[in-house]
This record gives structure tokens, C-alpha cells and sequence, in this order.
């Protein structure tokens, strides 16, 4: 049975700040998708945040290697947010990786970075997935470290959460598991939730009570009157917010979509991942494509979609949107990278009707 998750009542208190920074704790009364969608927008002021759902255990080295390429990845995704100015140069040829190499080198100068590090990483975000990588040059501590840093400069934050799906596990793999945050935590200077299941071997690590928005509190409550045959099995093994202005680095869908919409004049005003904020206290909602003059909100829907809680939140979302007077296009995934002339022309369908019956702007209320 799931614990009941403690309630406050004010959408801005710092909620998420109960933990303690660079340290391990554990929420054992949290379930961590709902964590994943109440931080969803970010906070302003929360750190960098990145969800993981173990699929492996095994020695403590292979583990911390793992969780490590998963970050890699997600730094490689958010390229070129973390290093000003490097959108400007090509990949293509060895001009323009000398020039970010280069780039690299005068940031990490005036930074906290490591300059070979941060150099390498940067090469790679410049050539793309093209090119893979073979095994790192460098030592697992300088890989946390410098992870850590680009990543919560993606974001502009100063630090990098990491939140950590607890699975059943046995008590070898229960120990690692935690041994390996705690590694995080040493070599990176993350901070480590444990979040959702018990940790029954492990009684070094601190149990936190965490108080959540209201509205996710009741939202908890609900997921058990939603049909098991309505959602499917969590999927995703590394999550973090979009980076706002683009689409995600990660979703082949919504790069698609892009790529579809750019040629049509008649798509123009269109952004990408931004929090629409309708009122100082209201809830802000983060859209993945809003066209904010005419209304219209599209959501592409991966598979951190597809869980109880995060289905329930889609739904109630867009009555709410709907109710502040926009229109919600819902695609999954699979729709456009299938059909993607069919969702670009019921884009441009709704489009043109909002814009014949004069839509009120609503150019102001995104950020």
C-alpha cells in the first residue's frame, strides 16, 4: 500500500529544498514519477534534475560506470546550452572542432571546469551521435565531476540532482546501489534522493519527509481510479527537463516535428518548451510547441507518459489549459515519427481556425 504523501498548500514554497544539498536521502513516501512531473516545470531556484530508474545491478565499479554513461548522454543531449557560444561553430569539419576545442579551453580558464574535459565533451556534442565515443580517457571522478557542472549549467543552476528510482532489490545489490550515490555525492558534488521504495539494509542514509504541493497530493490520490489498461510499464531509464527554446535533445519526435514545421511560413511564432504562467499563484504549466498568440498548445507524448500518475496529470492539465481558453493537440511519439505530414496538417488546421476566429493573444504569459 502506498504511504500518503504529506500535503502544503502554497504552490511556491520551496518544497523540493526539505532534503539536505550533497548528501544521500531517502523519500520513502514519495513515488518518484510524481516527483518527476511536480518538478516539471523547474523550480527557479531547485537545482538541475535528473531522474534514474536502475535496470542493472552488479559490483559497485560497474554500476557508477553505468550511471555515468547515462549522464554523458544527457550532457551530449543538452550540447550546446552548457557552453556559451558554441552553437555558432559546425561539425562537420575540423574547423569548427578546433574552434570549440578551443572555446572550451578559454571557458574552463574562468570556470571550475577541467579544460581537457571539458574540451572532449565538447567535441562530442559538436560531431553528434554520428560519432560515438569509445571508452573515456579520464577518470571516473573527473567524469562525475564535470557532468555535474554541465549539466547544471545547462540549466544555469548551480548545482545537479539526481533522483533515483528505488527498485526491489536484495541486499548486495540494495548496499551498491546506495554505495554508489554516495559516490556520486563525493566525487561529483550531486545530491541524491533515494525516492519511493524502502531501503531495509542500508540504515546510514537519512529518511527525509518531503511535503508536496497540494495539488500533487490529490493527485496521488487518484491514480487508483485510473484503469491499469489506460497506461503502460515506466520505460524510461534517464529523464531531465527540456531545455527551453528548442526541442528536446533527446526526443527524435519532437526534432522531427522541427524539422517539418520550419519550411511553412504560416507555423512562424511557434516556441519551443516554454513555462506558460497564467497567474502569480496559479500552477505553471510546461508546454512542449505553444504557439502563445493564438492559443494553441501541442504536447509530444514519450514514454515518460505513459505511468499512472504522469497520464493522470496530461489529463487534468488540459481541462485546466482548455479552461484558460487554449487549445491541446495531444501526439504520441510514434504518431509523428510515423505520420508526421498528417500531425503537421492538423497543426495547421487548428492554427488557421484560431486564427479566423481571432484568437486573444497570449503573447505575454511565457517565459
Amino acid at each position: 500500500m502506498a504511504h500518503p504523501v504529506r500535503a502544503i498548500g502554497d504552490a511556491n514554497t520551496a518544497w523540493w529544498a526539505a532534503p539536505p544539498t550533497r548528501r544521500v536521502s531517502h523519500l520513502p513516501s514519495i513515488d518518484p514519477e510524481l516527483l518527476r512531473v511536480a518538478l516539471d516545470p523547474l523550480p527557479p531556484a531547485a537545482p538541475a534534475i535528473v531522474h534514474y530508474r536502475p535496470t542493472v545491478t552488479g559490483p559497485l565499479g560497474d554500476l557508477v560506470d553505468t550511471l555515468l554513461g547515462h549522464l554523458d548522454t544527457a550532457a551530449l543531449a543538452m550540447f550546446p546550452r552548457w557552453l556559451t557560444g558554441a552553437d555558432r561553430f559546425d561539425g562537420e569539419g575540423t574547423l569548427g572542432v578546433a574552434a570549440v576545442r578551443a572555446l572550451a579551453a578559454r571557458t574552463a580558464a574562468h570556470s571550475r571546469h577541467f579544460g581537457p574535459f571539458l574540451a572532449d565533451l565538447a567535441e562530442r556534442g559538436l560531431r553528434g551521435p554520428r560519432h560515438p565515443a569509445g571508452p573515456s580517457r579520464f577518470a571516473p571522478g573527473v567524469r562525475a565531476a564535470g557532468l555535474a557542472r554541465v549539466i547544471a549549467e545547462a540549466y544555469d543552476r548551480e548545482s545537479c540532482l539526481l533522483v533515483v528510482a528505488l527498485p526491489d532489490l536484495d541486499a548486495d545489490a540494495e548496499r551498491t546501489l546506495v554505495a554508489a550515490a554516495e559516490w556520486l555525492v563525493r566525487h561529483g558534488d550531486f545530491t541524491v534522493w533515494l525516492a519511493g521504495g524502502p531501503l531495509r539494509h542500508a540504515d546510514r542514509v537519512r529518511s527525509v519527509s518531503m511535503p508536496m504541493p497540494a495539488r500533487f497530493a490529490e493527485l496521488a490520490s487518484t491514480i487508483e481510479r485510473i484503469p491499469a489498461t489506460a497506461v503502460e510499464p515506466e520505460s524510461t531509464v534517464l529523464a531531465w527537463p527540456p531545455l527551453a527554446g528548442v526541442p528536446r535533445g533527446d526526443s527524435a519526435a519532437e526534432q522531427a516535428l522541427e524539422r517539418a514545421l520550419a519550411p511553412h511560413d504560416w507555423a512562424r511564432g511557434r516556441r519551443w518548451n516554454q513555462t506558460y504562467e497564467w497567474h502569480v499563484l496559479g500552477a505553471a504549466y510546461r508546454l512542449d510547441l505553444f504557439w502563445p498568440v493564438e492559443g494553441l498548445a501541442v504536447e509530444v507524448d514519450g514514454p515518460e507518459h505513459r505511468g499512472r500518475i504522469a497520464f493522470a496529470n496530461d489529463r487534468r492539465r488540459d481541462v485546466q489549459l482548455q479552461l484558460l481558453g487554449l487549445d491541446v493537440l495531444r501526439f504520441t511519439n510514434e504518431q509523428v515519427l510515423t505520420d508526421v505530414p498528417a500531425v503537421v496538417d492538423g497543426i495547421r488546421r487548428l492554427l488557421a481556425r484560431r486564427r479566423a476566429d481571432g484568437t486573444q493573444s497570449h503573447g505575454d504569459e511565457t517565459s
